[in-house]
């Protein structure tokens, strides 16, 4: 298998159709993958819209969580099952764009690519949301690359392509997403960042505002770089 698709929802109930269809427009054919959704304790229609789309799409597979544990548990619990060394991550809400994938995974696909590699993050250079969230991105972008020195113009995107094995080797902790290249970068692989689409929300409500986005992401900011300090990479050889 080459991809595993990983998507975390929580009260998607009109998203995940449309995104299932996009998903399988971009990638059948092209590629042996599979598409995991984790739905991240939901209590709206999601759980049965999810169980009708296993019986349509052979490659879907569904992980529920009984309450919800946030984004980032929700990736890890995808990709802990996921069959394939290559994972994708969307966000649930529609306005990553699957289409965009293959270009992901091309940069990892080329003759060229170094093996060092193992992190193609989306960067959503022209934004489609509320002024309140593209100004606390920014705000957020800035503080946390001038900390950091991640050199990713836009850790937040959902859209990311990355080796499974690799990131179950990361610190995993709550919100960890939002820091996936500093802890990469951390972990001595490279990290780059590739241009794809941004879409506007057509159904639905967003989960996150200014607090969630911002203020949250704070003690989380000073915990990675508390872990950047004191990082450890060995050159290791076996003795003959």
């Amino acid at each position: 298998m080459d991809l595993s698709v990983v998507i975390p929802v929580k009260n998607e109930q009109d998203n995940i159709l449309p995104l299932l269809e996009e998903i399988h427009a971009a990638l059948e054919g092209r590629y042996d993958y599979e598409v995991i959704y984790v739905d991240d304790g939901s209590d709206d229609a999601s759980p049965r819209v999810l169980d009708e789309a296993r019986m349509k799409y052979s490659r879907l597979r569904v992980l529920r969580h009984a309450q919800s544990c946030g984004q980032s548990t929700a990736v890890r619990s995808g990709v802990k099952v996921a069959r394939a060394p290559w994972i994708a991550t969307l966000d649930g809400d529609g306005q990553n764009d699957p289409a965009d994938i293959p270009n992901l995974m091309a940069v990892v696909q080329a003759p060229g690519c170094p093996p060092e590699l193992k992190l193609i993050a989306g960067w959503r250079k022209t934004r489609r949301d509320t002024w309140l969230k593209r100004l606390s991105s920014k705000i957020a972008n800035a503080v946390r690359s001038s900390l950091l020195k991640d050199n990713t113009p836009d850790t937040g995107c959902g859209l990311k392509v990355f080796q499974r094995e690799l990131f179950l080797e990361l610190p995993y902790f709550d919100h960890m997403h939002r820091f996936l290249p500093a802890l990469v970068q951390r972990a001595g692989a490279q990290v780059r960042s590739v241009e794809v689409h941004h879409r506007h929300r057509e159904r639905g409500v967003s989960k996150y505002g200014l607090h969630n986005r911002l203020w949250v992401g704070i003690v989380d900011l000073f915990g990675v770089g508390w872990l950047q300090r004191r990082a450890k990479q060995p050159v290791v050889r076996e003795v003959q």
